[in-house]
């Protein structure tokens, strides 16, 4: 059945009579209409009305090499026709997930060798979780079970995931999270720093957040800190450069496993194929997904350090865990494809050297000294833009999140596919994008802005 044979009124029909969408008010959404993406090329998308949409977001933060790449869409068809699916389990493989397993290993952090295939990051916070606390059992240490996570963290929306993540209004709907999970202050300067306070001791002051929690909780009972090395759909939280340097020696200091979610940074969006790297970090564990296939199929890596690894093999065992599509062939020969072309055609050096500096340079010129934005804050291809009715005292519009939702509607509008969390703008565009393309971005940035402080005076 082609969607070509129905109109457009009659996709949304449908899509409104069946379909319950993730993250949407489904009264508001059915009012009002679904928009019906139908196609998409290089770093635009198209929907049913024939509007091009310049998409600042890869898709959901994942579309890095970009759309229409035939190459992906090769991989999968040949991988399809020779082998569609078998498992992992009972001590079976198939040859392209020990290929993705093998590469991912060399461009990973050199301590990380290991990885444990999913479908989505999500899931593959949930096998870290399970990961870490069987590794300290297998130890003889099973009391340190506690993980420590952040406010506005988001690691994902299973009960497990959404249990470490500390987003309030999710935590409401779980009604009754993993226990042994406890949340502290995210490095978010613009809000919580003090009065004069710098950057360098704010940074300080977010990382001791965590050491105190370890210190109340008992380190014997702690087994992990997990964190975004940018807090993206908390929206992009970017931490100083104190932060990350002060975790690792506080993770050292009370033998407590250092967990990295890299779903939204992985795979060339900080300028290197991991933050980890970009950042200087050196964590037990790296949630990945997103990037890893552009999107192109779903599928989540979870790298796993050397420590914990060992372990696994020393003490022997059944770990009871996996999924029936962990290291699916079909979308690990599409990751082996992606990261091809990402190396090809040097889309890392490129962040890095050019197109992650001058996003900086030109949101801060084009849009910095706009009156409804308080600050702009980029790493590599990722900014937040946040919205406030006054610049001097970054008072806030009320209600909470109403004006960046005019402002991303307006973007949207006049063609360019924006996010908004609270009050923060965000844009995490396909590593493809070029100085033009992030020109033309800001200019719209602009004219959205414009338009919603009429609205919003």
């Amino acid at each position: 059945m082609s969607y070509q044979n129905f109109s457009r009124e009659q996709m949304q029909a449908m899509d409104a009579a069946h379909h319950l969408h993730p993250f949407t008010d489904h009264a508001d959404l059915r009012a009002a209409g679904s928009r019906i993406i139908t196609r998409a090329d290089g770093p635009y998308v198209y929907d049913a009305l024939g509007n091009e949409i310049l998409d600042a977001m890869a898709g959901l933060w994942c579309v890095n090499a970009g759309y229409g790449r035939k190459e992906l869409v090769d991989a999968a068809t040949a991988q399809l026709e020779e082998l569609p699916y078998y498992n992992s389990f009972f001590r079976c493989t198939t040859p392209t997930p020990a290929l993705l397993a093998d590469r991912l290993a060399r461009i990973a952090p050199d301590h990380i060798n290991q990885v444990f295939f999913g479908s989505s990051g999500s899931e593959a916070n949930d096998t870290a979780l399970r990961l870490v606390r069987h590794y300290w059992a297998l130890e003889g240490r099973p009391e340190k079970n506690i993980v420590i996570s952040r406010d506005w963290a988001y690691h994902g929306s299973t009960i497990a995931a959404t249990s470490l993540g500390g987003m309030a209004a999710m935590h409401e709907q779980l009604y009754g999270a993993v226990p042994n999970i406890r949340h502290v202050m995210c490095p978010y300067a613009f809000e919580l720093a003090e009065p004069g306070e710098s950057d360098r001791d704010f940074g300080l002051r977010a990382a001791k957040a965590v050491e105190d929690a370890i210190v109340e909780a008992g380190p014997d009972n702690v087994a992990a800190f997990i964190g975004e090395p940018i807090q993206g759909a908390g929206g992009v939280k970017i931490p100083p450069a104190s932060y990350w340097p002060e975790i690792q020696r506080i993770c050292d200091r009370y033998d407590v496993l250092l967990m990295l979610d890299e779903v939204i940074t992985g795979y060339g969006r900080t300028g290197e194929w991991f933050a980890a790297q970009s950042m200087d970090i050196a964590p037990d564990t790296i949630t990945t997904a997103k990037g890893l296939t552009s999107g192109y199929q779903p599928l989540s890596a979870l790298l796993v350090g050397d420590r914990i690894a060992k372990t696994l093999v020393d003490k022997g065992g059944e770990f009871y865990h996996g999924y029936t599509y962990s290291g699916h062939p079909v979308a690990c020969a599409v990751a082996l494809a992606n990261l091809e072309i990402i190396e090809r055609e040097g889309l890392i050096d490129r962040v890095r050297e050019d197109t992650g500096p001058y996003l900086g340079e030109a949101l801060t010129a084009g849009i910095g000294d706009h009156p409804l934005v308080g600050e702009v804050r980029t790493f590599g291809l990722l900014a937040g833009i946040e919205i406030v009715k006054d610049r001097d005292t970054r008072a806030r519009f009320e209600p909470e999140g109403h004006a960046a939702s005019v402002v991303r509607d307006h973007a949207i509008e006049g063609g360019l596919m924006m996010r908004a969390v609270m009050d923060t703008m965000i844009l995490s565009p396909p590593l493809i994008w070029t100085r033009e393309t992030i020109d033309t971005a800001v200019d719209r940035i602009r004219a959205a802005l414009d338009k919603a402080a009429k609205d919003l005076r």
